[in-house]
Formats: C-alpha cells, sequence, structure tokens
C-alpha cells in the first residue's frame, strides 16, 4: 500500500468544490480521442493540459450514446439448449436518452484552468501530498497490463480505490457519498460501455452498507433458488443505501443489482456510470454465468469451476482484474460489458460507429427479423446436429482409445467468413422463387423452402447422421432452410452433402435479401486476434472470456427480448444466427466423411461441432492446421478393459452415450487428482 505522501486524499475535499453548478459547453465537441473530461468544476485528466475547452471527446459520445439504453436491469432468460450457444441476458430498456456526455461539463474558469498538479486540481492544502517529481509507484507487485483502462474504471477495495494500472487514487469508500464524490472527481470516460467502477471484496460491500445475508449453498437444494433470493435481496439493500446518490443527481436504469447503471443529466447531457459489484456477479442467474447447480463463467471475473476466477484475497483479485481491463481495453477496443454477450455486441457497436464515420463498410442499422413463414414453427430454423449410433463389429478393430475433436473456435470462424443479408426482404414464390436461387454467384442470402427427399432413398454413409436434421429416413420433409444448407445439399456427397441438383429440392417459396456481405469480418477478426495473444501468452482467463462473448452474442441474436433498446435493436439476426450454426454443421460432416476416407473410421456421436471417435494407439484424425474451424483434440482417453466393455455390450444409443460419459468424466477425475 502507498503511503501518505502518495495518495489523493479526495476525501477531504471542500464541499463547495464538489457542488459547483456546471455549465453546458453545446457545440464544443472536438475529434479528439484525448479530449479533458471535466465534472462539477474539477479539471480532470492524465495530464491537465493547457487552457483547451475541457470537453467530453466526439467519439467518446457516440460510444456512450449506442450504450445508454442497453444496460437496464436484467431479466431472467429462459435456459437455452445448445451448448456452444453460451447465452446471455441483459435485457435492454426502451429508454429515449437525450445526447450523451462522457463527463459533466464544468464552468468556463474550471475549463481554462492554468496547468496543476493534481494536488492543486483538487484544491487541496500542501500539507495533505507531497509534491514529488517522479510518477506514483504502482501498487500491484508486477505491472502485467498497460494503462489502455485508465480513465475509463476505477477498482474499489476496502483499503481504497485504483486505476486498472494499479496506481493508487484514494483511501477507502466508506460511504455511498464518497463514492457520489469518486465518480463525479473520476470522470470516467465510456469505452464501448459506459465507464465502470469495479467494487471488490466483501470487506468494500460492507464500508457501503451493501450487505446481503440469503444462506448458504450447503442449506439449499436448489442454487438458481438461492441466487433468486439473493438477487431479490441484494436490489431491497440497494434501493435503501442508495439514497445519497439519487439526492445528489443520479438516476437508477432498471432495478440495481449485480451492477447498479447510474446516470446524471445536466441539461442535453447524460453522465453515465457502471458500478459492478464483484462478490454479488454469482446473484445473476444466466446461462452465462451458470448451468444447474454450479457456478459457471461469470464474464471478466471468470469461473471458479474451471479456476480462472479472481484471486481470494482483495489485493490480488483487484491486481488481476485490472489487468483484466486492460487486456479487454487493448486487444478489444471495448470494457467488457455486464454479460459477455454485450461485450460482443459492444464491439459490433464500436465497428459501426467507425464504419458510419468513414464512410467505408457494411454497416447494419435495422433488426433482421425472421420473415412470417408458411406452416407450423420448426424451432430453429438451422438446429444444431446431436445424434449417436452403437458402433458395430467393425468399429472395435485395433481399438484404444475414445477421442473428442472438434472446431477450433467454430462459431467465430463462420461468423468472419460468411456474407450476411440485411435490408428488407424480398418474397418471392413458383418459379420466381427457383430462378433466384441459380444467380450467377450462387443462391443469395435467404431462406428457401424446398423439399428434403426421405435419407434412405438416397446414397448416403449409413455410419453418419442424415446431412440435415430436419430430413427423415422414411418420407420427404417440406421445411425452410437457409442458403448455407442449400448450398451443402448441393455438394457432393463425398464433401458431405447428398449431390442434389436444385430443381431436385422443388424450391416453392423464398425470401431473399436485397444487400449481402461479411459483415461480421472486422468483428470475427477482432475476436480471432485478441484469441490468439491470450493462447500465444497462455491465459486461460481471457481465453475463455472470448468464448463466451463471441458465443454468447451469437447465441443472443436469436431473441428480440434481448435487444428491445431502439439502439441495439440491430443486434437481432436470428438469420445470421441460424447461416452460421449451418456453415458449422456442414463443415462438421465434410470433414467426417474425409476422416472416412483417409482413416476408415466412422463417428460414434456428434453434438454441436465436436466428433467422438474409437481410435487405435497413435492414431491421429485431427486437422494440422491451428486456422480456426479445423478440427483439434478436445479429449483423448485410453480404454479401459471396463470402458471397452461398456461399448461392445452397449444396446442402444443411451448406453452408448452414458459409456462415451463415463470414458470421459473418469479422465477428469484423473486430471484433476494429479
Amino acid at each position: 500500500m502507498s503511503g501518505r505522501g502518495e495518495q489523493i486524499p479526495l476525501f477531504a475535499l471542500p464541499e463547495a468544490i464538489l457542488a459547483a453548478s456546471p455549465v453546458s459547453t453545446d457545440g464544443v465537441v472536438p475529434e479528439d480521442d484525448d479530449a479533458v473530461s471535466v465534472d462539477a468544476g474539477v479539471c480532470v485528466a492524465a495530464d491537465l493540459a493547457g487552457s483547451e475547452p475541457a470537453v467530453a471527446a466526439h467519439s467518446e459520445l457516440s460510444e456512450q450514446a449506442d450504450v445508454a439504453a442497453a444496460d437496464d436491469a436484467p431479466a431472467l432468460p429462459s435456459p437455452e439448449v445448445d451448448s456452444e450457444e453460451m447465452d446471455s441476458a441483459a435485457v435492454d430498456g426502451d429508454d429515449e436518452l437525450t445526447e450523451i456526455a462522457p463527463a459533466e461539463t464544468a464552468t468556463s474558469e474550471a475549463a481554462t484552468a492554468e496547468p496543476t498538479t493534481p494536488a492543486d486540481a483538487l484544491d487541496l492544502p500542501a500539507s495533505e501530498i507531497e509534491p514529488t517529481a517522479t510518477p506514483r509507484t504502482p501498487v500491484w507487485e508486477a505491472l502485467p497490463a498497460g494503462e489502455e483502462a485508465d480513465g475509463h474504471a476505477l477498482i474499489v477495495t476496502a483499503a481504497g480505490t485504483y486505476t486498472p494500472s494499479g496506481r493508487e487514487l484514494t483511501g477507502p469508500v466508506d460511504s455511498v457519498e464518497k463514492l457520489d464524490k469518486l465518480i463525479r472527481w473520476a470522470a470516467l470516460t465510456p469505452l464501448g460501455a459506459p465507464a465502470q467502477i469495479w467494487v471488490v471484496g466483501q470487506a468494500a460491500c460492507e464500508l457501503l452498507g451493501w450487505i446481503i445475508d440469503p444462506g448458504s449453498e450447503d442449506d439449499v437444494d436448489d442454487m438458481e433458488a438461492l441466487r433468486n433470493r439473493a438477487a431479490q435481496e441484494l436490489t431491497a439493500v440497494l434501493h435503501a443505501a442508495l439514497t445519497p446518490l439519487l439526492n445528489a443527481g443520479w438516476e437508477l436504469r432498471g432495478d440495481p443489482g449485480h451492477v447498479v447503471h447510474l446516470s446524471r443529466s445536466i441539461g442535453k447531457f447524460t453522465s453515465m456510470v457502471d458500478v459492478v459489484i464483484e462478490p454479488y456477479v454469482w446473484t445473476y442467474w444466466n446461462k452465462d454465468f451458470g448451468w444447474h447447480n454450479r457456478v459457471g463463467d461469470m464474464g471478466i471475473l471468470g469461473s471458479p469451476t474451471a479456476g480462472t476466477y479472481l484471486p481470494d484475497d482483495d489485493l490480488p483479485a483487484a491486481r488481476e482484474l485490472g489487468r483484466r481491463l486492460a487486456w479487454c481495453a487493448k486487444y478489444l477496443g471495448v470494457l467488457p460489458g455486464p454479460t459477455p454477450a454485450r461485450t460482443g455486441a459492444a464491439i459490433v457497436d464500436k465497428i459501426k460507429r467507425e464504419r458510419t464515420r468513414s464512410g467505408k463498410g457494411i454497416v447494419v442499422t435495422a433488426p433482421g427479423s425472421v420473415p412470417p413463414l408458411d406452416g407450423p414453427p420448426r424451432g430453429d430454423l438451422e438446429p444444431a446436429v446431436g445424434w449417436t449410433r452403437v458402433p458395430e463389429v467393425d468399429d472395435f478393430e485395433n481399438v484404444h482409445r475414445l477421442v473428442s475433436i472438434d472446431q477450433r473456435a467454430a462459431y467465430l470462424a463462420s461468423a468472419g467468413m460468411l456474407e450476411l443479408g440485411y435490408g428488407q426482404p424480398t418474397h418471392l414464390t413458383g418459379q420466381a422463387a427457383a430462378t433466384a436461387a441459380m444467380g450467377d454467384k450462387g443462391a443469395p442470402f435467404g431462406l428457401w423452402r424446398i423439399t428434403l427427399p426421405p435419407g434412405q432413398a438416397l446414397s448416403l454413409p449409413e455410419k453418419l447422421p442424415l446431412p440435415h436434421p430436419h430430413m427423415l429416413a422414411d418420407q420427404p420433409v417440406q421445411t425452410w432452410v437457409s442458403t448455407v444448407s442449400l448450398d451443402g445439399l448441393c455438394s457432393p456427397v463425398a464433401d458431405g452433402g447428398i449431390g442434389a441438383e436444385l430443381d431436385d429440392l422443388d424450391i416453392t417459396e423464398a425470401w431473399v435479401y436485397p444487400q449481402q456481405g461479411r459483415a461480421l469480418d472486422k468483428w470475427a477478426k477482432i475476436l480471432r486476434e485478441a484469441r490468439k495473444a491470450a493462447v500465444d501468452t497462455d491465459d486461460e482467463a481471457t481465453k475463455r472470456f472470448l468464448g463466451t462473448c463471441y458465443k454468447g452474442y451469437i447465441g443472443r441474436m436469436v431473441n428480440p427480448d434481448m435487444w428491445t433498446a431502439k439502439q441495439m435493436q440491430h443486434h437481432h439476426q436470428p438469420l445470421w444466427r441460424a447461416s452460421i450454426i449451418a456453415h458449422c454443421r456442414w463443415r462438421g460432416r465434410r470433414v467426417a466423411m474425409r476422416i472416412a476416407r483417409e482413416h476408415g473410421r466412422w463417428p460414434v456421436r456428434t453434438v454441436t461441432d465436436s466428433w467422438v471417435y474409437l481410435l487405435a494407439d497413435g492414431e491421429d484424425i485431427a486437422d494440422a492446421s491451428e486456422a480456426l474451424g479445423k478440427m483439434s483434440v478436445e479429449k483423448d482417453v485410453v480404454l479401459t478393459d471396463t470402458f471397452l466393455s461398456a461399448f461392445t455390450s452397449a444396446q442402444d444409443v443411451h448406453d452408448v452415450n452414458l459409456a462415451i460419459k463415463a470414458a470421459f468424466a473418469d479422465d477428469e477425475l484423473s486430471e484433476g487428482d494429479l
């Protein structure tokens, strides 16, 4: 901990300074990402510079405008079954906001102040701080991250407050009134998401009076019930405790919970900040954060079950959180959202703003709702595959291992390479629909009503699932498919298709989109490069976080209730999601055909993008390439006599699934004992 001479005693600040009335500086918005932010007459910046007007940067204004209505109190979602879709839920509000400023504007006197030291800027007595010619020493034992998140986020512990890079700013925040002073003094700016104050550790919560006691998980049979009770208790406690903030002019966006969304309007400008309460993040019931009776990934904080959650002690936890915040700002260009899916959405919106300003690149501004389709709904337009078969005698020849392979970052790979449609689709019927599929560059992005022939009428491999999940073995099926599946069905059997001609599929109806392109190419590139950085440095925490970001975002494309705010509706893209799922499915089937040709091996199970095989010692069926979308080994276990017997004696697919689960679970237990 830094000594007295290294700490800014913020809370000794004279009340008169914090109470000064801001004055709007309408129309003065320079194109400068480093513009100084000011709050309530206090000029604050990393380097307090000259006499230039202290106003918020234009890029930050538009950033916060886009996220302004996006983070209202989250509702509890219905769980979804797709294991690839680590869905996140933060239901948007429909609030229309005025123009947004990252910090409150200042008086002209403050805006034109002479350069000062931090102590001078806070009008502190000389005895309160020792002047020094050298920079403050970081509190963290080591500084593994840069300063990319500084100025956008702060970390509060019971011992004091810190920048993400580890510089100590103030003493303990032991009242909500001091939290108000801290927020207004810090004048943080948004970075893809509203500015953030992270409260780390139970002791910091106790100083603020944010204490709940919902009981112990040892005393309940249902973890969800405990979480719901804790969330309700937390909301009630916060409503009672936040009164000083509300009296100071702050407003709540939605009910407070593990994230307290604050906004404060000064004239036509609005300041926004999110207070994230780390000890209570677990109270948010969400597939991102847990499943059944276990705690899962909790966004940037990590996963207790995977061993990537923050350290137990407050200062190491704050240090690691600061590193992750800086990492996120550096590699993703945004602060982490309240859920991983929100982080994925923030990256999309950042790209959207850049393309809007430059006039270059695809900008999608409207939702892509599913058009009105004839016939009863069939659930997912393009379901992920789930299939198991009972092994035959020849499948056990020279078998010693059970191996699961899966596509490396499957959804991310597909999202970056697919041409996705947007705009108002055109409805075509009859010959017009069939003709539209025969374009010079292939079928355009859209939905096609086709007839799938019965599987047994085709010359298809018996040891693979039928090519499309809607296909039946003994009868034709009329259904809607994406352009990706249309192309897949027309591929040769050797490449995973059925070798169909378009005429064979009897296209009777279509919805065709007027524009298409790689709308998610830059988004995928940012996440791909960030993932590589995490992999290259063996950073399991950020690698897992990235996985939940793209899986959660793509999973949430399907549900309009996740994107109800006007600024967020363009994230509702169920046809994009369907196309991504279909692309992963067809790519996996093509690989399965390649493995059969080269190794004579057929899978015994596939779920989403993973395939399970019985193999010999040393037999390698994975792709040599390290590119995303290629097959890599997920699990590889030796089959003991007991497990081999379970496979050979299996009577049905249920028995096979149990044998696979037991073999892989036994391997995981063995690794855990080491």
